[in-house]
């Protein structure tokens, strides 16, 4: 299982990348003994947007299918947390919250997948039917001020978003601050490295393949409606994670972390990191995270700007993503400069030889 972790379908490979990859994991899980535990929360915050970045880029830079229904399954997962987590009477019963709310993501993107792979929507049709079914929700959301909308003892409460839902609760310990912190890093860890394995086993393979010519995979025998189904649902599950995670840590959810505006920042993320590779994915998405934030504190509108400049900058200078673009120079260069240290050597091995002989 673990020769998976490095393949065709990923970035990165050898002693170099592995020993860095554990030299970040180590600067992240030694942030915050030296941190203000205010930055140590914002840091749990950004990190919990990562999931929705990955599944999209699951979905759209290796399965082909893009999608602006990321924030639709964030958005059911993170009020079936709250109506959860409320009606269950909170404590340690929101770990249960959560897990369910993530199913409750993946089965609505389970029946809209189905829907929309086995009706053959495809290309710019699958984004606009994931868009619209999003701000149906968004709109429908909006209009649930009164108290009749209630589901048990949660009150939707429209525009004013959900509240009153307890935090992720383990016994007495509630899972805020550092304790979130490292949650998320070993959820990230995890989930990043499943994802590495799942690209690089013949399921990944067979995705990518569905993503080049679907035709062809088909007439070698795939159900490729199959393999699009569940790219579609695993990526939404990590949408839907993201979104059950962002209502336990700030305990309230509004439509507008559904609406349009939210709908298009995964989309930005993953299209400046590279859309087709989980590292640069996971390193481009939480730059532009911090960065988003730092400006948002200023100008919320000059960050948004920003990011459409971004995401314009993207399209016209490097449509394969900036972050990728870079991994691959990186890469490229060292495998030359390794190329040209070993030329010598082999070179006055060859001569030796000659002499020998």
């Amino acid at each position: 299982m673990l020769k998976l972790l490095e393949g065709p379908q990923t970035l990165g490979r050898g002693k170099v990348f592995w020993s860095s990859f554990l030299v970040v994991l180590a600067g992240a899980l030694t942030y915050p003994l030296f941190a203000e535990s205010y930055d140590v929360g914002n840091f749990a915050y950004f990190l919990i947007w990562i999931f929705m970045a990955l599944g999209l880029c699951l979905m759209w830079g290796y399965g082909g299918m893009l999608s602006f229904g990321q924030t639709l399954f964030f958005g059911i997962a993170g009020y079936g947390y709250g109506v959860l987590a409320i009606n269950m009477g909170g404590g340690t019963a929101t770990i249960v919250a959560l897990m369910l709310a993530v199913v409750l993501a993946m089965v609505a993107a389970g029946i809209l997948g189905y829907f929309m792979i086995w009706g053959g929507i495809s290309g710019i049709f699958f984004g606009i039917v994931t868009l619209s079914a999003t701000l149906v929700l968004a709109f429908f959301l909006g209009q649930t001020a009164g108290p009749e909308w209630h589901i048990g003892s949660a009150r939707l409460n429209g525009f004013n978003g959900m509240k009153g839902m307890d935090p992720l609760t383990v016994g007495d310990l509630f899972i805020e601050g550092s304790t979130l912190y490292y949650v998320m890093i070993a959820l990230i860890v995890i989930v990043y490295l499943a994802l590495r394995m799942l690209v690089n086993s013949g399921i990944g393979n067979v995705i990518v393949a569905t993503r080049e010519n679907p035709q062809r995979a088909e007439m070698l025998g795939y159900d490729v409606r199959k393999y699009q189904l569940l790219t579609f649902v695993i990526g939404s599950g990590l949408a839907g994670l993201s979104g059950a995670l962002y209502t336990s840590w700030g305990q309230f959810i509004t439509p507008s972390s559904i609406g349009l505006p939210a709908a298009a920042m995964p989309i930005i993320w993953v299209a400046f990191s590279g859309r087709s590779d989980l590292t640069a994915t996971l390193v481009g998405s939480f730059l532009l995270l911090l960065g988003f934030q730092t400006i948002t504190v200023y100008s919320q509108q000059a960050a948004l700007v920003l990011m459409g400049a971004l995401l314009l900058a993207t399209v016209m200078l490097a449509p394969q993503g900036f972050v990728l673009g870079i991994g691959k120079f990186a890469a490229d260069w060292w495998s030359g400069h390794r190329r040209r240290e070993e030329s010598p050597v082999m070179a006055e091995a060859g001569r030796l030889q000659s002499e020998e002989t």
